[in-house]
């Protein structure tokens, strides 16, 4: 029994790495037991003073009216510009956002009769006289015990601890805040200082599950140090509340130091926290600590900026709503850093500035044309702060801070209007900037990613082109904790509105079924073998095998886009298979994938499609294709059909709704292919046909739509010439359009080989360099190659 008590201990030293996660595991360790055995008290009045900077206040009394000055003193010039005049910020808020401010203070009414909007929550239920210690969606009551002695991902005797977190967090403060602003109702104010006091009355330091996340911790330093500065005119916030708060603020920071992410969630948990240390080293610069929390924080986050963000810009948990988490959070960072009169010249200012614009960067180019961004991988719920009432899936609030942080004129582009966000962050004056701005379209409509691992092909810009993302990368960074067995899955948009979303992610802690369930592969539009996911889950935030990603082919052209990429999840099955799809985006008309497992055994197989919520869709033509007024969907394989069913889909954490979802089943031994061809249709144009032609050594498609008849034609043995009625190529790819009125296709697109003959004439005269695109006027063909541009004529 003694060998078998000492393994436990033993695995966990294996992995760590360095003398620096000993040290600071330790030091925590050490630092538990101590509270465990004496828990910490809140400082007495005297004790509070010994923590204060004496020389801040020269011959003037610590005393709360003394500590309550010196605080709005320095917010005049350190805190963000929306609060220097109040009563500015009221006027301009009102009419610039009037249907926001309404809702701001509908939503501080719904909280003065105890409701409250948590993660997808909505109008829950928390009684007018708040248990801080009740998870409102279960009724359980955690137990009033160490910090430490809570399980993270346990729920028995907690109930859902993201529920109980967010209501704990207290951004609803931040809505009492500004409705207070707007009204100057002192019932707003009343409410916030009476749940201040019963929150301190029921928490003391180092009790309960409100201390047992150091992130939660600092999210609520942020929000009680807003809300001092939304309350500042109320009678309700008393210099002596005031004072009680700060010491309660310095435990805060003592907490978040003593227990930093460092090696536990060395991710948004420990970029989160680090903001937090900022926010209280630069706002409280009266404690003695405050210095060493400003520049602990301050290093934090140039260190990780650089680790936590790729080179492309990708956050590197593979999750579109954390990279939103990491954008706000060094916007944040960013503004309070350049009114900090002790922010000196950084050596690492300048590439930590470029990697920030790189990860607004990705969000740009993420972000749909209908506005929303994808869910891809865990969505959170929670926010920094609650700055807006747009919908969750709606980032170009955050963009819009982008925009005018790093005077991008492409990205107020895609941002839009002027968010509540710059007003916040910015104030008013921030607001005209990002109105005076120039507005340009990105340089480039689609756009490859090749260390984060997702690839965008798009029209253009326009709220009604057509756009596709592919995640050809890893499960995610830190054992894949936020990431989902998304391998090769695709989002998709037609005609401006999304289509094929990313099933989101529900849950964390409600049950184990649809937590797995969310991340699956089956809850993605992808391909799965036997039912199985690529990526196996182990507990809630790690996965006991995780598929390998591998890009074959990017290519992004004006008149197409060319993506190939594999991932090896399925050879851990008894019989071994290799799933590769490529997706060949004719620009401005249609998408063509290619699906092929490569294997010796005999599968079950289905490709899987989930769409949006309110789209409509139905099988038709005998089973032939999926499809409503605004898409076709024709898949092809060696047999199979559609299914219709439903599935859930989540665009906010905590909610669920029905909406379609499409299968290709198929059964089959040894090496598979599909083909799938996804059209937007528009209005008032007859639905294309899409049929397979019979062709010797490949796979020949004729699509017919909107008075063009056009060809595809995959190769199987790429240098080895397949002849059609209407040209010979050796080609990998081949696409040809013609018109109804002529006997020639008017442009063709070839990728990946050296030959193409047309009416007994070779178009290229010389190799090509892996593709080109071609356009025929009369007997000329204009070639636009990847080695150059050349003209050819007929003989």
């Amino acid at each position: 029994m003694a060998v078998e008590a000492m393994a436990k201990p033993l695995e966990k030293l294996k992995k760590i790495r360095s003398w620096d996660e000993i040290r600071t595991r330790g030091g925590q360790a050490f630092s538990v037991f101590r509270e465990q055995k004496r828990i910490p008290q809140v400082p007495t009045d005297w004790e509070l003073v010994e923590l204060i900077d004496a020389v801040q206040f020269g011959s003037a009394p610590i005393i709360s009216e003394t500590l309550w000055q010196k605080f709005y003193k320095n917010g005049e010039t350190g805190f963000f510009p929306a609060f220097t005049d109040l009563e500015q910020t009221s006027a301009s808020f009102r009419s610039t956002f009037a249907e926001s401010a309404d809702s701001f203070i509908e939503a501080a009414e719904e909280i003065l009769e105890g409701r409250i909007d948590l993660l997808a929550f909505k109008n829950l239920y928390v009684g007018t006289q708040i248990d801080w210690h009740r998870e409102p969606l279960s009724s359980k009551r955690s137990p009033l015990k160490h910090w430490k002695e809570f399980d993270d991902l346990e729920t028995g005797e907690t109930g859902n601890k993201k529920v109980i977190w967010e209501l704990n967090r207290h951004q609803h403060f931040f809505t009492l805040g500004v409705a207070f602003v707007l009204t100057g109702d002192e019932r707003f104010g009343a409410a916030f200082a009476d749940q201040l006091e019963s929150w301190m009355e029921q928490n003391p330091p180092a009790m309960g599950v409100n201390w047992s996340s150091s992130l939660e911790v600092s999210f609520r330093a942020m929000s009680w140090i807003w809300a001092f500065h939304l309350f500042r005119e109320s009678d309700s916030l008393t210099p002596d509340l005031f004072k009680r708060a700060l010491k309660y603020l310095y435990l805060h920071g003592r907490h978040i130091e003593q227990y930093l992410s460092k090696y536990y969630s060395p991710n948004t948990h420990l970029t989160g926290e680090a903001l937090g240390l900022y926010y209280l080293g630069t706002q409280l610069p009266f404690f003695k600590r405050s210095e060493r929390w400003r520049k602990l924080g301050e290093d934090i986050l140039f260190t990780e900026v650089m680790k936590q963000i790729h080179p492309d810009g990708v956050y590197f948990e593979q999750s579109t709503w954390y990279q939103r988490y990491t954008a706000d959070i060094y916007s944040q960072f960013s503004i309070l850093r350049s009114l900090d009169p002790e922010a000196g010249f950084d050596l690492r200012g300048q590439e930590f500035e470029e990697r920030v614009e790189l990860a607004f960067d990705h969000m740009m180019h993420m972000t749909m044309p209908d506005g929303t961004t994808p869910l891809i991988g865990d969505d959170d719920g929670g926010r920094m702060l609650p700055l807006t009432h747009t919908a969750s899936d709606d980032f170009r609030g955050t963009l819009g801070v982008g925009s005018v942080l790093f005077d991008r004129a492409d990205q107020k582009q895609v941002a839009g209007r002027a968010s509540e966000e710059i007003f916040w962050l910015m104030g008013a004056a921030g607001v005209a900037a990002f109105d005076a701005h120039a507005s340009t379209e990105p340089d480039v409509a689609s756009k490859g990613f090749k260390d984060g691992g997702y690839f965008v092909m798009r029209d253009g810009w326009d709220t009604t082109d057509n756009m596709l993302v592919v995640d050809c990368g890893e499960v995610g960074s830190l054992a894949g904790g936020h990431g989902h067995a998304d391998a090769l899955s695709i989002e998709v948009a037609v005609h401006g509105k999304t289509l094929l979303v990313d099933s989101g992610t529900y849950t964390y802690h409600e049950s184990r079924e649809m937590r797995d369930h969310f991340r699956s592969s089956m809850a993605h539009n992808s391909l799965t073998i036997d039912g199985l996911s690529s990526s196996v889950p182990g507990n809630t935030f790690n996965w006991k095998t995780e598929a390998r990603s591998e890009l074959k082919t990017w290519i992004q052209e004006d008149r197409f886009d060319l993506f190939e990429g594999s991932h090896d999840g399925y050879q851990r099955l008894e019989h071994p298979a290799t799933h590769h799809r490529s997706i060949l985006f004719v620009k401005n008309d249609y998408w063509i994938v290619r699906d092929t497992v490569e294997t010796l055994g005999e599968h079950e197989y289905a490709l899987n499609f989930h769409f949006a919520n309110g789209v409509k869709t139905a099988i038709g033509g005998d089973g032939g294709f999926v499809g409503g007024d605004d898409h076709r969907i024709f898949t092809f394989g060696d047999n199979g059909g559609w299914q219709h069913k439903e599935s859930w889909i989540s665009n906010n954490h905590g909610n669920k709704i029905n909406a379609p979802f499409m299968r290709f089943v198929s059964h089959g031994a040894g090496t598979q292919e599909f083909f799938t061809i996804i059209v937007p249709v528009g209005v008032g144009v007859e639905p294309p046909i899409v049929t397979e032609m019979p062709t010797r050594g490949g796979r020949s498609f004729v699509i017919k739509y909107n008075g063009y008849t056009d060809l595809f034609v995959f190769n199987d043995e790429p240098g080895q010439m397949i002849e059609t009625e209407l040209f010979a190529t050796d080609f990998k790819y081949s696409w040809a359009r013609m018109t109804d009125a002529d006997a020639l296709p008017d442009e063709f697109i070839m990728i990946e080989g050296d030959k193409l003959r047309v009416d007994m004439t070779d178009i290229f005269d010389e190799l090509v360099d892996g593709y080109a695109a071609v356009r025929r006027l009369g007997g000329e063909f204009y070639i636009n190659a990847a080695n150059g541009r050349r003209k050819t004529q007929l003989k």
